[in-house]
């Protein structure tokens, strides 16, 4: 293996920042705009912390052109966003919303002028609230309007986007979703969510279908969180809880879009829901696989919970983010190894980060050395994997700024740009410098 002082990142490595519209955005009802699912549980007592809700977030929709002049200054080479499924037909279908489309104009203009490459993500979460009145994701119908979506943006941005992704994180949004009561639509029923999980893969083929027909030159993945799924103790219990939560969590989804079969406990609950042609309607051919990771899972066995399984807590001696997530640096290397030899594709890691409490010194300054820690750690084991032998084309930091994240409302921060809510102040932390000289340093 080559020494650490002998390694240069290759040539073409891609180096950038990640986003998602309803985590930035705010202008939820300006322009024609509608309601998502998000804006339905942010309005839902007791399940955003301390109330908290999407309404303004960093006011992105009209402070981009400032947010796109701190990703020249971070000098990424690539930024992923995602388009707002309400903002552009507010119904989900039907009649389309022009200035909705004329926002995601400009931006991916002025990203462009910038000198930086769009990566548009067509599903990060906000499902439009008109299409969940009528089943959302349980319905099947739901993945033809899903691909009628599609072709709206493919038309509208194809000649200026080159890189496409069908969703975000498949598993994260329909497992807390439909049976884990963490995000929207906050369902709780085992039938419910396995009729999501399969609807979302037919949505996703049909996706991928659209963008070949379209965009015939694009390149295409489909963004995926995958961690190590570890039992919170020795038993036989809780290691039935990690495997199942492990088919769930890092299989559910990649393997039928991929291989072609669902894995082998999900394959055989999910069976009465599969029809014919609907496996080869899943497994479309790809040009990369995007990989979402941050820590190691820990799982116990638990008979209330929909699938008789829970988060455990990790070890009290476990390595910790300033957040107080496991981190565990060689658990990233060994996923990128064993991304790249199961599934064959090339691998772009899309969202890696960690979240603190970080706030605004005396001096002004946004110090943050935990965050700091972090990347190095986890773009050290980056570059083992590298070594190893990984097809790994490039590292996305999750996030460029502070933002709403989710059930945890504005808490947890996890930019490597400070942002004031009350005054939307935007304050590089110490982790932009380091991350804009790491870049530097990695392009030679």
């Amino acid at each position: 293996m080559p020494t650490e002082a002998a390694f240069s990142w290759p040539r073409e490595f891609v180096w950038g920042v990640s986003t998602s519209s309803y985590q930035i955005e705010g202008a939820v009802a300006e322009d024609g705009r509608a309601p998502s699912i998000w804006d339905t549980r942010c309005r839902m007592a007791g399940k955003i912390a301390n109330g908290d809700s999407g309404d303004v977030a960093c006011d992105h929709y009209h402070r981009y052109p400032q947010d796109v002049a701190l990703m020249r200054e971070l000098g990424i080479g690539a930024y992923r966003f995602s388009v707002a499924w309400p903002r552009v037909l507010p119904r989900g279908r039907g009649q389309v919303n022009e200035k909705g489309l004329d926002f995601y104009d400009r931006l991916i203009d002025a990203v462009l002028a910038a000198g930086i490459e769009p990566w548009l993500c067509l599903y990060h979460w906000d499902l439009p609230q008109a299409l969940d009145d009528l089943g959302g994701w349980t319905n099947r119908d739901c993945a033809g309007w899903y691909a009628d979506y599609a072709a709206l943006i493919a038309r509208r941005f194809g000649d200026r986007v080159q890189r496409w992704a069908t969703f975000n994180e498949f598993s994260v949004f329909t497992l807390f979703g439909y049976a884990i009561d963490w995000s929207a639509p906050g369902v709780t029923d085992r039938d419910a969510h396995l009729r999501a999980i399969h609807h979302v893969n037919l949505a996703h083929g049909l996706g991928v279908g659209v963008l070949r027909d379209l965009l015939p030159q694009a390149s295409i993945g489909a963004i995926h969180n995958r961690q190590v799924v570890w039992p919170e103790q020795d038993c036989d219990a809780d290691r039935a809880a990690a495997a199942l939560l492990d088919e769930h969590w890092n299989r559910a989804f990649p393997d039928p879009q991929l291989l072609g079969h669902y894995p082998p406990q999900i394959a055989a609950a999910i069976e009465p829901y599969v029809r014919g042609g609907d496996m080869a309607t899943i497994c479309r051919r790809l040009d990369w696989f995007g990989l979402n990771h941050y820590g190691p899972i820990f799982a116990k066995a638990d008979p209330q919970c929909t699938w008789n399984f829970a988060w455990g807590e990790a070890p009290a001696d476990a390595p910790r983010s300033a957040l107080g997530w496991p981190t565990w640096p060689a658990a990233f290397r060994d996923e990128l190894i064993d991304l790249s030899r199961r599934y064959r594709l090339p691998i772009y890691v899309t969202e890696n980060g960690a979240g603190g409490s970080d706030s605004v010194g005396a001096d002004g300054a946004v110090d943050d050395p935990a965050r700091v820690a972090y990347l190095r750690d986890y773009t050290g084991a980056l570059r083992e994997a590298l070594q190893a032998g990984a097809d790994v084309r490039g590292y996305f930091v999750w996030s460029l700024l502070d933002n709403f994240e989710w059930g945890s409302g504005y808490g947890p921060r996890f930019g490597l740009v400070h942002v004031d809510y009350t005054t939307q102040q935007r304050t590089p932390k110490t982790s932009f410098g380091w991350y804009r000289a790491f870049i530097r340093d990695a392009r030679g």
